[in-house]
């Protein structure tokens, strides 16, 4: 029996292989490593492609947001909302700034951030004198979450938003892609996510041009001119090697997503009884980053899968209240009821574009002849 696995990154290499060696040539031969001309190219091309009329290449994700939070005015002390069904470093960003981390509970359906939870979490928040500055709503596996509602209730509190879209490329509301709502929007593209690289890279995106240009001087140590920081910057630049073969995956990226579509479609269809399968909410565009199913039985059905030769992932075996380096020390603003009762139950099954059909079926036989039934 042939093992399906959860990823394979190798598939996705060797599907554009001569694409990406010619772009890796071309950059190697160029003699120009660090922000130069793939660079510029892979900005004006992401923007493009999202709708928005800036983006600024960096060296991963979790800077993404570090920055994209710094230029919205979040420093030490200041408060920034954001869920904890994420990956940790969401909250760790946050930290990077000396921000607190207010944590707000989940949609049960999609589990992404509810906004009913964030606007009673800034309600008991105001009650710790904590300055609050910001939210961070995260599109979950690539799912949009309520960005309409989210962004209704910041601007109530005047609050800003900045977008986690590290697993929701090319994720729709309302026509329009997840990344072009907020003040500010950040992007992993970390090898694993739909739009990888092949190493650490990230994106930020704005339709501010001010805001444009301080994430370009704040990437590099703060200069605007070579060797004159006119503010405290850092060091967290998008080399041109990973630009170029960026550039690459970007022009394939529709399809590809059409194509984790099509598997779970194929999913849905076979088993979407069995489980508790991914909800797509109306006018809602689903990218599926991870397939996410729930199970009252997640460590037998995990188990059972494993045997008949289908690969599993859990994200994320716990919230980030309840891990080691955050537990009890953050400020309580929200229960965490929906967040705390859906963890034990999600399984990611595989879900890369590369799949073949035998794969998919496989994964489905497997699933079915299981018969787990959410309990």
């Amino acid at each position: 029996m042939n093992l399906v696995p959860a990823n394979s990154l190798s598939a996705g290499f060797f599907s554009e292989q001569a694409e990406l060696e010619n772009a890796a040539l071309r950059v190697l031969r160029s003699g120009w490593y660090i922000l130069g001309t793939e660079t510029e190219c892979f900005e004006e091309e992401f923007a493009e492609w999202l709708g928005v009329p800036f983006a600024v290449g960096v060296a991963n994700g979790t800077d993404a947001l570090m920055l994209a939070l710094r230029v919205s005015g979040v420093g030490v002390g200041d408060g920034v909302f954001t869920v904890s069904h994420t990956a940790v470093a969401t909250v760790a960003a946050i930290e990077m700034l000396g921000a607190t981390p207010l944590l707000v509970d989940v949609d049960r359906q999609t589990l992404t951030m509810c906004p009913d939870s964030l606007r009673s979490a800034v309600h008991c928040a105001a009650g710790y004198g904590i300055p609050l500055k910001a939210v961070v709503p995260v599109h979950l596996y690539g799912h949009p979450c309520d960005i309409k509602a989210i962004m209704e209730v910041a601007e109530h509190f005047g609050l800003q938003v900045i977008e986690d879209c590290s697993q929701s490329h090319g994720a729709e509301f309302a026509g329009r892609k997840t990344g072009s709502f907020g003040h500010l929007a950040a992007f992993s593209l970390y090898p694993t996510k739909n739009l990888g690289a092949f190493g650490d890279a990230g994106v930020i995106a704005t339709g501010d041009s001010v805001l444009a240009e301080q994430l370009r001087m704040l990437r590099q140590y703060g200069w605007k001119e070579r060797n004159n920081s006119e503010m405290p910057g850092v060091n967290s630049r998008l080399d041109e090697l990973q630009a170029a073969l960026l550039r690459v995956r970007l022009r394939s990226l529709d399809a590809r997503t059409k194509r984790r579509q099509s598997i779970a479609r194929q999913y849905e269809q076979q088993f979407g009884m069995l489980l508790q399968t991914p909800v797509i909410k109306p006018h809602c565009s689903h990218v599926f980053h991870q397939y996410v199913v729930r199970s009252g039985d997640r460590d037998g059905l995990q188990q059972r899968l494993r045997e008949a030769g289908v690969a599993t992932m859990i994200h994320y075996p716990k919230a980030v209240h309840q891990q080691t380096a955050y537990a009890g020390r953050l400020p309580v603003v929200s229960s965490l009821e929906t967040t705390e009762s859906q963890v034990p139950g999600i399984l990611s099954l595989p879900m890369f574009p590369e799949m073949s059909d035998d794969m998919v079926r496989q994964v489905c036989s497997a699933v079915s002849a299981c018969g787990s039934r959410v309990s």
